[in-house]
C-alpha cells in the first residue's frame, strides 16, 4: 500500500468522528453550541446541591456528586450516540429524593436503590425493545398529571424555602411567612429576574439571576462569602456505593418508584424528539433514527448515578439551546460537560450560594411545569378527573407518590364503571391493586 493511499485512509480527527461534514457544522460551532448548552444548565449546579442538603445530605459531596454524574453520563452520550444531549438530575426526582424520603425518614441506602431499580427497568425496556407497550400502559392524563403534580411540589420547595410561604402548627395549613425579611425580598427579586430574562429568552438567563441575586445578597447579609474561591472539591464519600436494593424492593416504595421512572421515561422520550425536531433528525415519519442508542445512555446513568444516591439521571430540554446555537454532533454534548468539569474546582462559589437565589429558580421551574395540563382532554370525565386528582393529591399530601398512587386506583375504577376497560391494558388493573394496598400500608403503619 502506498503513503498516498495510506493517509486517504487513515482517520481525520475530530472533524472525522463525530462526522462535521455529514452534519453540516464545524468545531467552532460545536464549542460555541456546547458553551450554549452548559450556561442554559449550569443553573443545576447551584439548585440541585441546595436540595439535596435540604434533605440531610452533605452540600459539598452532593455538588461533587451533582458536577461528576453530569459530566460523566454526557461525555458518554456525546461518544455513544454523536447526538448534542446532555444529562443531568432531574429537578422532580431530586425533590422527590430529598423532600419525601429522606425528609421522611427514609434511609439514603434505600431511596438509591429504589432510584436504581426505576434506572433498571428503564434499562431492560430500552434493551428489550418494549418502549411502544410501556407508552400503551400508562394513560396519557396521567402522565400529564405526574409532571404537572411534581412541578406544583417543586414550586412549593421554593416558597418554602424563600420563607414566602411557612407551615402553620396551630392552624395546619401554609400561610405566608415574614414578608418584610431581607431573606424573602432578596427571593422575590430573584423570582422577577428570573421571569425578565426568561420573557425576554435570554440565554442562560437563570444562572445569571441566580448569580445577581447571590450578589445582592452579599450587602444584605444574606450570602457569606468563602474564604477561597478555589478548593479541592468535596469528597463523595458520604454518597458512594450506598444503596440498598433489596430493601427497596418494598410494596411501600412502589409508587415512589412509578414518581422516578414514569416521569423518566416519557421525559427523555419528549426530550429526545423534541430536540431532534429542532436539529432536523426526525425521519419522514418523525421517528428518530438511533433513539435506542440515547435510550441505552439514558437508563443506564439512572442507575449508574444511584451508585452514588444521585436522584434520576435524564436528558434535559435545555439540550435544544446548544443545538439553537448551531450544535449538531456529540461534540456539542462532551464540551458542556468539559464545562460543568470546570466547575468542580470552583465549588466554594456555588456553595456560598444561599437557598434565597435558589428558590425562584424552583418557584419557576415547579410553576411552568403546569402548562403540561392543557394537553389534557378536558371533554372526557374519565381522563382529566384522576390528572386532577393526582395534581391536587400531590400539593395537599405533599408526597407524589400518593397522587400517583390515587390517580391510578380512580382512572381504573372509572374505566370499569364507564364499560370501557378493554381500552385499558389488563396489566394497569394489576397497578391499581397494588396501590390499593399500597395505601393499606400507609394507614396501618
Amino acid at each position: 500500500m502506498s503513503i498516498a493511499t495510506e493517509s486517504k485512509e487513515r482517520p481525520k480527527g475530530i472533524s472525522h468522528y463525530f462526522r462535521f461534514t455529514e452534519n453540516n457544522t464545524n468545531l467552532k460551532t460545536e464549542i460555541i453550541a456546547g458553551l450554549t448548552t452548559f450556561a442554559t444548565m449550569v443553573y443545576i449546579v447551584a439548585v440541585v446541591p441546595g436540595m439535596l442538603a435540604g434533605g440531610g445530605v452533605p452540600k459539598n459531596a452532593a455538588l461533587s456528586v451533582t458536577i461528576l454524574m453530569t459530566a460523566i453520563t454526557t461525555i458518554v452520550m456525546g461518544l455513544y450516540t454523536n447526538r448534542p444531549f446532555v444529562l443531568g438530575p432531574g429537578l422532580g426526582s431530586v425533590a422527590i429524593f430529598s423532600f419525601t424520603l429522606l425528609k421522611d425518614g427514609i434511609p439514603l441506602s434505600i431511596a438509591a436503590g429504589i432510584v436504581f431499580l426505576s434506572g433498571a427497568v428503564f434499562i431492560l425496556i430500552s434493551f428489550l425493545g418494549i418502549r411502544d407497550f410501556v407508552v400503551k400502559i400508562i394513560p396519557s392524563s396521567v402522565k400529564i398529571a405526574i409532571g404537572a403534580g411534581i412541578g406544583l411540589f417543586i414550586a412549593n420547595l421554593g416558597f418554602r424555602q424563600a420563607g414566602i410561604v411557612v407551615a402553620n402548627a396551630n392552624k395546619n395549613v401554609l400561610n405566608f411567612g415574614d414578608l418584610t425579611s431581607s431573606t424573602v425580598w432578596l427571593a422575590v427579586i430573584g423570582f422577577f429576574l428570573i421571569i425578565l430574562f426568561e420573557s425576554k429568552k435570554v440565554k442562560g438567563g437563570m444562572i445569571f439571576a441566580i448569580i445577581l441575586t447571590t450578589l445582592l445578597g452579599i450587602p444584605m447579609g444574606i450570602t457569606k462569602l468563602p474564604h477561597s474561591f478555589v478548593a479541592i472539591p468535596g469528597s463523595i464519600r458520604p454518597m458512594a456505593f450506598k444503596l440498598d436494593i433489596l430493601k427497596a424492593i418494598n410494596i411501600r416504595y412502589l409508587p415512589f418508584f412509578f414518581a422516578f421512572f414514569i416521569p423518566d421515561f416519557f421525559s427523555t422520550l419528549g426530550t429526545l424528539l423534541g430536540v431532534s425536531a429542532e436539529a432536523g433528525y426526525l425521519d419522514k415519519n418523525g421517528n428518530l433514527p438511533g433513539i435506542e442508542k440515547c435510550f441505552y445512555v439514558d437508563s443506564c446513568a439512572t442507575s449508574f448515578g444511584a451508585l452514588f444516591s444521585c436522584p434520576v439521571m435524564t436528558t434535559y430540554m435545555e439540550s435544544s439551546a446548544g443545538v439553537g446555537a448551531g450544535g449538531r454532533t456529540g461534540l456539542t454534548a462532551i464540551v458542556a460537560a468539559g464545562a460543568f468539569l470546570a466547575t468542580f474546582f470552583f465549588s466554594p462559589l456555588f456553595l456560598m450560594i444561599p437557598s434565597a437565589a435558589t428558590a425562584p429558580a424552583l418557584m419557576y421551574i415547579g410553576t411552568s411545569m403546569l402548562k403540561s395540563t392543557a394537553k389534557i382532554d378536558y371533554s372526557d370525565f374519565n381522563e382529566f378527573f384522576p390528572a386532577l386528582l393526582c395534581i391536587v393529591l400531590t400539593l395537599f399530601s405533599f408526597n407524589s407518590g400518593n397522587g400517583i398512587a390515587a390517580a391510578i386506583i380512580v382512572y381504573a375504577f372509572l374505566k370499569l364503571i364507564s364499560g370501557k376497560f378493554k381500552e385499558v391494558h389488563w396489566s394497569l388493573y394489576l397497578i391499581a391493586l397494588l396501590m390499593i394496598y399500597y395505601f393499606y400500608i400507609v394507614a396501618t403503619t
